[in-house]
C-alpha cells in the first residue's frame, strides 16, 4: 500500500484551517471533502483542489480533506504543502493573486512601538489581526512553530502576505535560526515583506549572511525595495557584540532583546523588577542610538495585567527603548497609550520646534530657547516626539496652522 502525507492541524480543529492528506496511486485523482460548509462550499473547496493540483501536474492519486472553515489561501497552501512533501522534486508554486491592499512599502524610520506577534501555523488568528492597528505584525516561523510543521507553515506564512489586508501595519516574519532560517526567506522575500526578525543573533556574521541571501533572492526576483532587518538579542554574547550587530548592515532598522531566553542563558529567573536584565537593556539601547537604529524592548507575557503591562512600558521609555512586543492584541492600546507623549513632552517639543522655524526664517546657524542654546539632537528628538504626538491622537497634524 502506497504511503499517505498529511498537513494541517492535528487532532484539534481549529476554524479556518483544514487538514490534508494526500495518498499516491496509480488510478485518477479522487479528492474527499468533509466540511461543516460543505452544502454551500462543498463545490468551491474542490474546484480549488483541483486546480492546485494541476498546477503541479498531479493527475493520480487520493487527496483527503477535513475542512474546518479553511480560506482559499490557506486551502491552496495546505495542497501545495502535502503534494511537495509527497514530491519535493517539485518546484513549481500555486500562488494565490497578489491583492493591491499588500503591495505597500514600509520606512526605516516608521514607528515600532507596537509588534504583534502570530503564530504562522494559525491562520485564524492572522486573518483580521490587522484591525487591531499595531505597528507591525509578525508572522512567526519560530518558537511558535513545533519543527514538525515548520516547512508546511512557510507555505501559509507566504500566502498570508499575498492574500491578507494587514490595514497598513508593517508585514514582519521571524524567520528559523541558521539554514532553516536561510530557506524561510525564499518563501517570504518576494512576496512583500517588510521587515524581517533575526532571532538568537550573536554575530555579525549571522546578519552579513542573511543580507546576503535576501540580496540574492531579491535581485533574483525583481524586488528593488529593501527588506529592514531587526536582529534579536537572546543571549549574554548577543548583548557584549550589540554595537558590532547593530552596524552590520544597511538594512537594519532596530535591535530587540528577547528576555527569556537572555534570562536563561544567565541562569536567573525573569522578575517584575528586571535587576537581572538591566545591563543588558542599557547594552542594547546604547547599541541602537549609536548606530541610529530603534530600540524595542521584550514582550510582557502577563496578558492580564494591563496595570503590569503599563508600568513596564512606562520603564522601558524611561530606559530609551521605542517599542515593545505584544502577544495578544488587548495589550496594543494600554501599550501605544503609555508610549505617548505627555502633555509636558508635547509642549515643550513644539516650543523648540517652532524657534527651529524662527531661526530657519532668520537665516541663523544656531537655535535658541529663552536662554538656552538648542542642539540639532535636541531638534530632532523634539520632532520626533510631535510626530509620535500626532501619531498618538493627542496633537493635530496641522497644529501650526
Amino acid at each position: 500500500m502506497a504511503p499517505s502525507f498529511t498537513v494541517g492541524p492535528q487532532g484539534e480543529k481549529p476554524r479556518s484551517d483544514m487538514r490534508v492528506t494526500y495518498t499516491p496511486q496509480s488510478s485518477q485523482l479522487t479528492i474527499n471533502i468533509s466540511s461543516k460548509v460543505g452544502v454551500l462550499f462543498g463545490n468551491s473547496i474542490n474546484d480549488l483542489a483541483r486546480q492546485t493540483c494541476d498546477q503541479f501536474g498531479i493527475k493520480t492519486g487520493q487527496l483527503d480533506i477535513e475542512d474546518f472553515g479553511a480560506v482559499p489561501f490557506v486551502i491552496m497552501a495546505r495542497i501545495e504543502a502535502v503534494i511537495k512533501k509527497a514530491r519535493p522534486d517539485l518546484t513549481a508554486e500555486a500562488l494565490p493573486e497578489m491583492k493591491d491592499f499588500c503591495t505597500y512599502a514600509s520606512r526605516r524610520d516608521r514607528f515600532r512601538r507596537s509588534r504583534l506577534y502570530l503564530p504562522g501555523n494559525q491562520p485564524k488568528l492572522a486573518l483580521n489581526a490587522g484591525i487591531h492597528q499595531p505597528d507591525g505584525l509578525i508572522l512567526d516561523l519560530e518558537d511558535s512553530v513545533g519543527p514538525p510543521e515548520k516547512e508546511e507553515t512557510r507555505y501559509l506564512v507566504r500566502n498570508a502576505l499575498r492574500s491578507l489586508d494587514f490595514f497598513g501595519t508593517e508585514r514582519m516574519v521571524r524567520i528559523n535560526q541558521g539554514d532553516m532560517g536561510l530557506q524561510d526567506l525564499e518563501f517570504i522575500v518576494p512576496h512583500n515583506v517588510h521587515l524581517v526578525l533575526v532571532p538568537k543573533v550573536e554575530s555579525v556574521e549571522q546578519i552579513i549572511v542573511v543580507d546576503k541571501k535576501i540580496e540574492e533572492i531579491s535581485k533574483a526576483c525583481g524586488r528593488a525595495e529593501p527588506v529592514y532587518l531587526m536582529p534579536i538579542l537572546e543571549s549574554g554574547r548577543g548583548i557584549l557584540k550589540a554595537l558590532e550587530i547593530a552596524e552590520a548592515s544597511p538594512n537594519n532598522v532596530a535591535l530587540a532583546i528577547g528576555l527569556e531566553d537572555y534570562t536563561a542563558d544567565l541562569g536567573v529567573p525573569r522578575t517584575d523588577e528586571g535587576s537581572e536584565s538591566f545591563f543588558a537593556r542599557g547594552m542594547l539601547v546604547n547599541a541602537a542610538r549609536a548606530a541610529g537604529l530603534q530600540a524595542i524592548d521584550t514582550v510582557y507575557s502577563d496578558v492580564g495585567n494591563e496595570a503590569g503591562l503599563r508600568a513596564s512600558v512606562l520603564e522601558a521609555k524611561a530606559l530609551g527603548f521605542d517599542g515593545k512586543g505584544c502577544i495578544h492584541p488587548r495589550q496594543i492600546k494600554p501599550l501605544h497609550e503609555a508610549f505617548a507623549p505627555t502633555e509636558a513632552e508635547i509642549e515643550k517639543a513644539r516650543k523648540i520646534d517652532l524657534a527651529f522655524d524662527r531661526a530657519k526664517e532668520q537665516g541663523l546657524g544656531v537655535v535658541s530657547l529663552g536662554n538656552k542654546m538648542i542642539d540639532p539632537p535636541v531638534v530632532k528628538r523634539a520632532q520626533q516626539t510631535i510626530a509620535l504626538a500626532i501619531a498618538s491622537g493627542l496633537l493635530d497634524e496641522n497644529w501650526k496652522s
